[in-house]
């Protein structure tokens, strides 16, 4: 059919547009030029940033993604990346309205007695608004951007195409797998892009600190959510990095530090499914002391034996049994069978005898964790998945031996009422 072949031809040539803006942006920012030898006035890391930046928000999405796998990226990338907002400009109230009409099968109206037209929140995958159900109860209600699934799928193609290119002409480039790091972004994309999946986490979460004095998790109102909306009760409270607020309402910051850390622990060790994105916008303190969570779009998972691997290296490096240590990797098939434990073990004792030389509230063991995966490039560890997730978790969160402020168990990030995604 003409209008096909047209419309086909036309997509090929936007594809390759884009790709050409790519370059060009690429080029702009000395891309080509990433190496740790590079003699540009501008450092690699902050060049790439602006370029991700320049790109657009799916490009901020990515960098941030990036950003958490210390385990590939040189650290000063990482700090870099870290730094990435992934703030748009709100869509349309009446599109808003139209997607959330399509998405629960009902008129607006019949369904929230009010709905604040401004959102909340926005990002690159969904906004929030405020509304009120007919029977009173208030609420939060995540959309999802319209054409949000084609549009990434364009940018996604793209990353894959820049990561096979990449890969061909950088010895750099291939040590830091970038074609296996776009795959990882993509399934990170496709969970973000299904709110009933993020709903059945909120909905786990909540369940499993029901009648919890620590955590607060809002209900999910199942009958109005679908794919491409998620309504959920309305939470209250204080965002955490606002201590001095927390202070003049008579919260105790010391014990709200160790309910933090007592949080992450029951999370990992007794339920083995964790809030993967635990930094400011996504915390609140409600007026009675506890934590409230938001946004449940990235989510940990941690089998037996993951959680049994955890627990011996947490005993044996508080020991500063090293040798346990490595060969704990080694039963965990993490590490090449024909790998030299002492070799490996010398090199953990070398990461970790600065660290434990400190007193226990100085210990931070997301950056303990960091370094030890550093040092498992050298013994081609196979770092696995669910364990980068909880050293992106450990990192944001600054769980320490003993925090003692709430923002020992959240970095200095943005703070906001709800994440968008």
């Amino acid at each position: 059919m003409p209008w096909s072949a047209s419309s086909s031809g036309c997509g090929a040539l936007a594809r390759l547009a884009r790709l050409a803006l790519i370059l060009a942006i690429g080029a702009r920012f000395g891309l080509h030029d990433l190496g740790a030898d590079s003699r540009r006035r501008t450092p690699r890391a902050v060049r790439l940033r602006r370029a991700l930046e320049t790109l657009g928000p799916i490009f901020v999405k990515f960098g941030q993604v990036l950003s958490t796998r210390r385990d590939l990226l040189p650290l000063d990338i990482a700090d870099e990346l870290a730094k990435l907002q992934d703030q748009v400009p709100a869509f349309a109230s009446d599109l808003a309205a139209t997607e959330i009409e399509k998405g629960i099968g009902q008129n607006i109206r019949d369904v929230f007695a009010t709905f604040e037209k401004d959102p909340v929140a926005s990002a690159s995958v969904a906004q929030v608004h405020l509304a009120t159900l007919n029977d009173g109860r208030e609420v939060a209600v995540k959309v999802l951007r319209p054409r949000v699934e084609q549009e990434i799928a364009k940018d996604l193609a793209l990353l894959e195409t820049a990561a096979d290119l990449a890969e061909r002409w950088s010895k750099e480039a291939r040590r830091l797998k970038p074609r296996e790091v776009v795959a990882e972004f993509a399934r990170h994309l496709e969970d973000e892009l299904d709110l009933m999946r993020e709903a059945a986490n909120a909905s786990q979460l909540r369940r499993n600190f029901a009648g919890s004095p620590l955590l607060l998790v809002p209900e999910v109102h199942w009958e109005y959510c679908s794919q491409r909306v998620m309504v959920m009760e309305r939470m209250r409270g204080t965002p955490i990095s606002q201590v001095k607020r927390l202070k003049e309402q008579g919260i105790d910051i010391p014990a709200l530090a160790r309910a933090g850390v007592e949080i992450f622990f029951t999370q990992v060790f007794r339920d083995g499914f964790f809030h993967a994105d635990m930094h400011p916008g996504n915390i609140l303190v409600a007026s009675d002391g506890r934590y409230v969570a938001l946004d449940f779009g990235i989510m940990g998972t941690l089998t037996e034996v993951d959680k049994n691997y955890l627990a011996q290296n947490f005993l044996a490096f508080f020991n500063r049994d090293y040798r346990r240590v490595a060969q704990a990797h080694l039963e965990a098939g993490w590490v090449p069978a024909d790998t030299r434990v002492d070799a490996f073990e010398a090199a953990i004792r070398a990461v970790c005898e600065p660290v434990f030389a400190r007193p226990l509230k100085d210990i931070y063991f997301g950056k303990l964790l960091l370094r030890l995966f550093q040092t498992s490039r050298r013994f081609n560890v196979e770092i696995q998945p669910q364990l980068v997730m909880l050293q992106k978790t450990l990192l944001t969160s600054r769980v320490s031996g003993a925090s003692s402020t709430p923002t020992s168990i959240c970095g200095p990030r943005r703070s906001r009422f709800s994440s968008a995604g």
